[in-house]
């Protein structure tokens, strides 16, 4: 039986792979560790984007915090996000953070707001 040329099919995944692998080095560079190497840099960036918007997250909750303790000591940043969603007021984290760092007198009128409310309610003192 003859032996079957592979050529166009085969030529042109490994073309393929070989773009996405344009930077590997040395062994990254045969077909079996370029393949490997693919799979593992996907898995790779689909963590990292589900990471980076774990960090960004967290960076806003502490900036946030930051400015709220910087003016008032016995407030926090939960109490702060429970009396928003009482009156109502609800601004995702990302637009707070902003507003904190880009206009403070917007961030304190909605503060100030805030605190009339919690002095007022006994049950929150």
């Amino acid at each position: 039986m003859s032996r079957v040329r592979r050529g166009n099919i085969a030529r042109r995944r490994r073309t393929k792979m070989r773009s996405v692998a344009s930077n590997f080095r040395k062994a990254a560079r045969l077909s079996r560790s370029m393949a490997q190497q693919k799979k593992r840099s996907l898995f790779s960036a689909h963590r990292d984007r589900n990471m980076q918007k774990r960090n960004f997250r967290r960076l806003w909750i502490t900036r946030i915090n930051a400015v709220i303790r910087e003016k008032y000591l016995y407030y926090n940043y939960s109490k702060y996000i429970h009396e928003l969603y009482n009156n109502q007021l609800i601004l995702n984290r990302k637009i707070l953070a902003q507003v904190t760092i880009l206009n403070r007198n917007c961030f304190f009128k909605l503060f100030n707001k805030i605190i009339k409310t919690w002095k007022n309610c006994p049950q929150m003192i």
